[in-house]
């Protein structure tokens, strides 16, 4: 708009040729907003409040007399109040840059000041003091011409090759040179002795190995030695065991052969008893029946039928005997070497009852049922022996037919009864026989 006129955001707009509200300020200023100016009447002018900077390289004696050349940096602006912006702009409104050659000379001043006061051993080492002493001595002189700074920074301090500040360092340096000479050697004797150390660790490693490698042979060794002992003990203990079961194996079978021997000799003479006792009855029978028959030569009919009842009860007598001679003779020859035989089986069966006890017991079992089919076979032979000893004798038999049906089915009956009789005597000994394997084999032990 025609005579409106607007500062920039670091800028200051100042407008001369009218009254100004401010007592001091022959001009109004106006920051941060716009401003109608009359135009003819009024003048326009802009003044920055930007930053600025200013460098200094000064040739300054030190308070030991000896030069440095001392490059420093000043960053400035004009102040944001009003009378900071009136006293920069009458300074500096025709020629802006003016500022920071008069700031330059300014700190310039005060440098080589600050610094003929101090020692390069301080300017070195305390450049912040140096930067905060030349602030402060230069900051009247800058509020006066409405300036204000920001930051000094001290860029570079030369002894123009006097070879003092060098010096200086040399100290230093040389104690740091020391300083990582003495760490490098220490390091290095670190790594020497960490290398001795490994080293001795591998020894003791090796040797530690050796040793158990030692004694793990030795213990191999011992273990070899104790087992082929154990086996050595083992294969004799078997080797006894074996001649202990074959001693036992000869006395039971030498016990079963025994038995077997009086068993026939049981037999035999039990056959001489019976030969020599139906020898008797047969003699007796005939004295009767001659003594009968003279009595019926003489006494006729009458006495006639007594011989013959006579001869029939002598015949009944004579056929008790008989049964009882059949009784006798197989018990002397079939039970006896049974009950020898069982009991041999019955030996041999206890003497292998030590390597399996199901192979004895079914042996047992068989036993039992060979010695009742046995028993069954025998019963013919015993039927067979009665008839030949009826058949041997001058029976008459007065009823025909029926009387040698019950004489026979009376023999048979007695085979029978004697059979059952066998069998409960060899199931008796059986269940007694069931404990003598324990008692055959104790002589082992």
């Amino acid at each position: 708009m025609f005579g409106y006129h607007v500062p920039a955001p670091d800028e200051a707009m100042l407008i001369s040729g009218g009254k100004s509200k401010a007592a001091e300020a022959p001009f109004r200023v106006v920051t941060g907003r716009g401003s109608f100016v009359m135009p003819l009447f009024r003048k326009v002018r802009f003044i920055t409040l930007s930053m600025s900077e200013a460098e200094v390289e000064e040739n300054c004696v030190t308070k030991q007399g000896i030069g440095l050349k001392v490059k420093a940096v000043i960053a400035f602006k004009v102040g944001n109040d009003t009378e900071s912006i009136v006293n920069a702009s009458q300074r500096f409104l025709s020629d802006q840059s003016q500022m920071s050659v008069l700031t330059g000379r300014i700190f310039s001043g005060h440098l080589r000041s600050i610094i003929g006061s101090m020692t390069v051993e301080e300017i070195v080492t305390e450049r912040q003091k140096l930067a905060s002493e030349v602030l402060d001595g230069s900051k009247e002189e800058m509020a006066k011409i409405g300036l204000s700074v920001d930051a000094l920074q001290i860029q570079s301090i030369d002894d123009m090759g006097l070879g003092y500040i060098a010096a200086m360092a040399a100290p230093h340096n040389a104690a740091i040179q020391q300083a990582a000479q003495i760490a490098q050697s220490k390091a290095q004797q670190a790594a020497a002795e960490a290398d001795q150390a490994s080293r001795r660790a591998q020894a003791e490693y090796a040797r530690q190995t050796e040793i158990v490698q030692a004694q793990y042979a030795a213990e191999v060794e011992a273990a070899k030695s104790a087992a082929a002992a154990t086996a050595a003990s083992a294969a004799q203990e078997s080797m006894r065991n074996q001649a202990n079961y074959e001693a036992e194996t000869a006395v039971a079978r030498s016990k079963a052969s025994q038995i077997a021997a009086e068993a026939q000799q049981e037999s035999d003479r039990n056959q001489a008893d019976y030969a020599r006792t139906t020898a008797v009855a047969k003699a007796q029978y005939t004295a009767e029946v001659q003594a009968a028959q003279a009595k019926s030569d003489q006494s006729g009919p009458l006495a006639h039928a007594v011989a013959q009842q006579q001869v029939i009860d002598a015949q009944t007598a004579l056929a008790q005997q008989q049964a009882e001679l059949a009784r006798q003779t197989l018990i002397s020859t079939v039970v006896r070497p049974a009950e020898a035989d069982a009991e041999k089986v019955k030996i041999l069966a206890a003497a292998d009852a030590e390597r399996t006890k199901i192979l004895a017991e079914a042996a047992e079992s068989h036993n039992r049922v060979a010695l009742d089919q046995q028993l069954i076979n025998q019963l013919p032979m015993i039927v067979e022996k009665a008839a030949q000893g009826l058949a041997g004798s001058n029976l008459t038999v007065l009823n025909g037919s029926e009387g040698v049906t019950e004489i026979v089915s009376s023999l048979v009956g007695q085979g029978l009864a004697i059979l059952n009789s066998v069998k409960k005597g060899v199931a008796t000994a059986g269940d007694d026989d069931d404990e003598r394997p324990s008692r055959a084999i104790s002589p082992s032990r």
